[in-house]
């Protein structure tokens, strides 16, 4: 069986950390690859959270820098009597996974919410790939696969989406639009489907040719295809929402009913975090698009 279990406790990240806070735990952690993931030039330094004292917070805490990851794997969140379940993809900027505001705090509350969940620890760093998405997006293609396939039993296999973060973001873009698959076909596990039901965006990164830019990047092809999408953005981020408002009209142009929210203010890197403002929204319209969507 390709799915390797480790104890709850390997949960734990690999060095001291200043986060603060409990960070909620997944019920199993299972290997994406059965072996080594596909070609690419891995970390040279053990996998490490590099979050520092006086590092970036959000809502008053401090955030899990994991860097380092060459064994990508998936962080079980399973809700009883769910029927759909979530794929996470932390956003880091293809350097390190912002694993506990992107990543563990989200399964946690779609758990709680009814919703299955998984964390993909996608592999990090990827700056020195000649194209920085592939490895991340052959990472989800495979994640997909693996849980439609049934390889994890406690997820539910009947719907099955994908949630991404800034570089998380654009990682589930690349996931998703590819009409194929990223990697040579391993095992039986990857004659299921890599494309998912839907697809969530927060804040989505590098969707645009240029940092500040409307103009789209045009390698990113809608078709009739393509499933359903969700976005949550902030008008005042600095990674142009233009690239959400750019995809969404794509979608509109070939009729996938879609969710585009653009909020007030934000900025980039809120997370689920609840701070009172308008933001925090996201969440709870996430929950109503999959309701309405039959998800």
């Amino acid at each position: 069986m390709i799915r390797t279990l480790l104890l709850a406790g390997c949960c734990a990240l690999s060095s001291a950390t200043y986060a603060f806070t409990a960070e909620p735990t997944a019920s199993e952690v299972v290997k994406v690859w059965p072996e080594s993931p596909p070609s690419w030039t891995p970390p040279t330094e053990p996998e490490a959270d590099q979050t520092k004292a006086d590092g970036r917070k959000v809502a008053d805490r401090h955030v899990i820098r994991l860097g380092n990851v060459s064994t990508p794997q998936l962080h079980v969140f399973p809700a009883k009597d769910s029927k759909t379940t979530v794929i996470i993809c932390p956003g880091g900027g293809f350097s390190i996974l912002a694993w506990d505001l992107e990543g563990t705090e989200i399964a946690s509350w779609l758990q709680d919410n009814g919703i299955s969940a998984a964390v993909l620890k996608y592999r990090v760093p990827t700056r020195s790939e000649s194209t920085n998405w592939v490895a991340p997006a052959q990472d989800l293609q495979r994640s997909v696969s693996l849980i439609r396939s049934g390889a994890i039993e406690s997820l539910p296999t009947e719907n099955i989406g994908v949630l991404g973060f800034s570089a998380g973001g654009h990682t589930v873009v690349r996931g998703t639009l590819s009409t194929e698959r990223l990697y040579e076909a391993n095992d039986d596990h990857d004659q299921a489907s890599a494309r998912p039901d839907f697809a969530a965006l927060i804040y989505p990164a590098y969707l645009t040719k240029k940092r500040d830019s409307a103009e789209m990047d045009e390698t990113l092809v809608v078709t009739e295809k393509t499933p359903p999408f969700f976005f949550a953005h902030a008008f005042d981020d600095p990674l142009t929402p233009m690239g959400s408002v750019g995809l969404f009209a794509k979608l509109k142009a070939q009729g996938i009913p879609s969710s585009l929210h653009v909020f007030s203010s934000g900025g980039h890197g809120f997370g689920g975090r609840d701070t009172g403002a308008e933001k925090d929204a996201w969440l709870p319209m996430f929950k109503a698009f999959l309701q309405d969507r039959g998800f």
